[in-house]
This record gives C-alpha cells, structure tokens and sequence, in this order.
C-alpha cells in the first residue's frame, strides 16, 4: 500500500491557490482513475485505489496546510505503512512552474506543511514530490506567504493543464516502480522539454 498525500487548504476561497496545487494533483488522479474521495474517520478526504495490482490511498487533509502531518501520521500509524511508501505532493515557489522534483528525504524547504509533517513524523526520511510554482521573477522569502496564497493566473492554469497528465505520471510511477527510476523519469521542468521537443520539430519540418 502506498499512501499519496496531497497538501492544501480546504474550502473554495483556496481552491485555485498557487498553495494548493498538492490537492490539484490529487483531484486529477481521482478523476483521471476514476475514483471518488470521501470523508475519512481522521482529518481528510481520502479514497483506495489500485493501480497496475499495486494498491494505494489518495489522501487530501482537512487540517488547513499547517497542521498537514496530524492526517499523515494518523493514517501511517493506523495502516503500518513504513515511510519508503509514503509520497507528500506539494508546491515550492523556488522552483520554475512546469518542474517536478522527486526526492527520497530532505528540509522542508519554508513549506509549512512539510514542516509540520517532519514535526509530526519526527523525521525529514520520506519520499516526497515538489511542483515548481516560480514564475521568470524570485520572489522574496518575506513575499513568498502572498504569492502562494494568491491564485494562479489564467496563463498559469492554461498550462497547469498541459502538466497535470505528467504530474499525474510521475504519481503512478512511485506507485509502480523504483523511486530512483520515478526521479531519472521525472525530475526534469517540462515545459522547457515541451519547448525544446516544438523548436526541434519546426526545425526539421523547415528543413524537410
């Protein structure tokens, strides 16, 4: 059993934040698999599923961002799920829009979530899976809690649209596969990939 966690705030006011493109990802695999999340005994909605034989659960929590690791931990001590099973999907405005980066262990990077589930699980060892939210220009640390908070420009979303099928991909790779694969595949921003692949396609009808 893997356990999927997307973070986010509930409630439609957050529902097009850059913070909340954890739950995004999480309600494009259940729409995607064909599954339906329901509240949980615990502090989230959440749904089981199987993908390729391999089983998982796809858990949003209800904490609001900052108390994200009460649902993650309550969940693992329940199910017995060791950490190397567990995959936190979340923003990071550090990081261009358009890449993933998978890693086995790590900080928390100034993501409160994150923070409160290393807290929680009293441990920075579990696999976890960074969106880039950054635009062409840095954003300060003391700016960064205003732009996470604000909601994606249309711009934004039109191509949070062509993403989601490799975000959803990267998610059923940790599923099925060895994370070290899952990162060789996926650690990559591909939107420049995207436009390298249009550059070298117009190239060669030009000379064709």
């Amino acid at each position: 059993m893997k356990l999927i966690v997307g973070l986010g705030n509930p409630g439609s006011k957050y529902e097009l934040n850059r913070h909340n493109l954890g739950f995004m990802v999480i309600d494009y695999l259940v729409n995607h698999l064909s599954l339906g999340l329901t509240p949980a005994k615990g502090d989230w909605y959440g749904c089981t599923g199987t993908y390729r034989e391999n089983e998982f659960y796809l858990m949003k929590p209800t904490t609001f961002m900052n108390n994200s690791g009460v649902a993650v931990s309550d969940y693992l001590s329940n199910n017995n799920i060791p950490l190397k099973d567990l995959l936190i999907i979340f923003d990071d405005f550090q990081i261009p829009l358009g890449t993933i980066r998978v890693r086995t262990q790590g900080s928390d990077g100034g993501h409160n979530g994150v923070s409160n589930i290393i807290y929680q699980l009293n441990t920075l060892d579990f696999p976890r899976m960074r969106i880039g939210i950054g635009g062409d220009e840095v954003v300060d640390k003391e700016e960064y809690i205003n732009y996470v908070l604000s909601n994606f420009k249309q711009e934004e979303i039109d191509k949070i649209k062509t993403l989601m099928p490799y975000y959803r991909d990267c998610v059923l790779s940790f599923i099925t596969d060895d994370i070290k694969n899952t990162m060789n595949k996926f650690n990559k921003n591909f939107l420049e990939t995207e436009k390298t692949e249009d550059e070298s396609e117009l190239k060669n009808n030009n000379n064709s």
